[in-house]
């Protein structure tokens, strides 16, 4: 426990939270992607399902665990931030902002009589892809919050619209 403490910079004990949540937020991950290859493959609801469901799980888990690992690695020097477990915070951030814009844009469009069912797929998906833009911005920022990463996030969004070109509204 005091390498993970040390590893990440940990010097309260509920920051312990992050490294374990990201953790089971990648385990999830892995857990999910192996049931939709179980139903691609056509194994479920056979002897080979739960072996196949595990084995392919925890390769996802430590590929997972290796690839955000590296991540880190690459974006710890640009990243300005206190110390190394808020790169988990600001990971977790992103994947739950990601998720749920991506999620909520579904439901607006119906709610204003756009579904995929009742129109065009090249009016319905532009539609929900510039949807779920404004969205993420929101999101980014209440999640950052939430997380303890306003600083970061609100910079982070800042700098994100002046590239847009809608520096403007900050002026």
């Amino acid at each position: 426990m005091e390498k993970l403490k040390n590893r990440w910079e940990i010097t309260r004990p509920w920051q312990l939270l992050f490294p374990f949540l990201g953790a089971l937020l990648v385990l999830l991950s892995a857990y999910l992607i192996s049931r939709r290859l179980l139903h691609l493959v056509g194994l479920n609801n056979s002897s080979w399902e739960w072996p196949f469901t595990l084995t392919l799980c925890l390769i996802g888990f430590f590929i997972g665990i290796r690839f955000f690992l590296w991540c880190f690695k690459k974006l710890e020097h640009k990243w300005v931030v206190d110390q190394k477990w808020e790169m988990i915070a600001i990971f977790i951030v992103f994947a739950i902002t990601g998720s749920i814009s991506a999620k909520l844009a579904a439901p607006i469009l119906d709610f204003i009589g756009l579904d995929s069912e009742n129109s065009s797929g090249w009016v319905y998906w532009p539609l929900r892809i510039l949807l779920v833009l404004p969205i993420y911005q929101v999101l980014l920022v209440v999640f950052g919050w939430l997380f303890g990463q306003f600083r970061f996030f609100w910079a982070f969004e800042k700098k994100m619209l002046i590239r847009m070109g809608l520096g403007f509204i900050f002026k």
